[in-house]
């Protein structure tokens, strides 16, 4: 069959058409790649950005959900099933934000801190840590005259009921303050300025968020980004963020419903103890609570000393992936 060579030109035409069509499309789709992707997967900036993006328009939803069936202002103390409502909204935030980020990095969700042999165990040491912690300071403040016991509020199952539930919220907080502020976005950011200077970025971010708890001072705030400091010496060695949950339970945990102070600004319903700051607030943390005490930051760094010689002794075992 004799093909007209008109028809043979149109051909060729069409095909090269094609090919150029073809060959421009996989250059484009490898500068965009080049753009967004790099040797360590996603660049920085675009992981941070997607990060951010997805746990604020998330945490807005849930929030706003939330807020058309209670009031998420109450007056008063905070109310423990309000406290639970509202840390498992921000900790769904937080999972669907860690989940997208995965997705594009091509790891689990977990493999940010939340994977390892040893997970209870640390979890549950890094709670007595935390416990024992605020207990030392609690009794400083106790010695001092910076704080004066008032006697019990709580009894028998009253007192046990608010344990638990507290004890529960308080875990909560943990896991979705961590998994923020160490988990995805303190890998990420790891890869561009390294470790330390990620871990010190997002020490001040820690702090930031607690300027919205109205009581918080500026000594409080110090505080806690040097507590963001010190919960990245455990990452550091562990390799895990289970430690740093527990200790960030059991302090506030005792903080709130143990010893009935203050909460970075924030006073719980429901405590087993009752007690008021006296003298200056320097030493005290007045109404702020212990956290914005002169007597924390040397606590920290006696802590975290302590970590690093007990750790440092024990080959760290990297089993974030195990």
């Amino acid at each position: 069959m004799n093909i007209p060579p008109t028809v043979n030109l149109r051909i060729g035409s069409l095909a090269s058409r094609v090919s150029r069509a073809l060959t421009f499309s996989e250059e484009r789709a490898r500068t965009l790649r080049w753009i967004f992707f790099g040797a360590q997967g996603l660049r920085t900036a675009w992981g941070v950005l997607l990060f951010v993006l997805v746990f604020e328009l998330t945490e807005a939803m849930a929030i706003a959900t939330l807020s058309h069936y209670v009031s998420l202002k109450p007056k008063g103390p905070i109310p423990p099933i309000l406290a639970l409502m509202r840390e498992a909204c921000e900790l769904v935030a937080v999972a669907a934000a860690t989940w997208v980020a995965a997705r594009f990095e091509h790891k689990s969700m977990l493999s940010y801190g939340f994977t390892g042999r040893h997970r209870f165990g640390r979890l549950g040491a890094g709670a007595v840590w935390g416990l024992a912690s605020l207990s030392v300071l609690v009794l400083v403040l106790w010695k001092t005259g910076s704080l004066v016991f008032d006697g019990r509020s709580l009894n028998g199952l009253d007192a046990c009921t608010y344990g638990i539930i507290w004890l529960f919220v308080f875990l909560l907080v943990g896991l979705f303050e961590e998994a923020l502020l160490r988990g995805y976005l303190q890998y990420k950011l790891s890869q561009s300025i390294g470790f330390w200077w990620a871990a010190a970025v997002l020490c001040v971010a820690f702090a930031l968020l607690h300027v919205r708890n109205g009581g918080e001072s500026g000594l409080g705030l110090l505080a806690v980004g040097l507590g963001g400091l010190f919960f990245c010496i455990s990452l550091w060695f562990t390799k895990s963020l289970w430690w740093a949950v527990g200790f960030h339970a059991g302090w506030d945990w005792g903080q709130s419903f143990l010893y009935g102070t203050p909460n970075s600004g924030l006073v719980m319903k429901g405590h087993l103890l009752t007690e008021h700051p006296s003298g200056d607030p320097l030493f005290s943390g007045g109404f702020a609570g212990p956290e914005a005490s002169v007597f924390l930051p040397p606590l920290f760094v006696v802590a975290g000393l302590c970590m690093s010689v007990w750790w440092g002794k024990i080959r760290p075992v990297d089993d974030s992936d195990t």
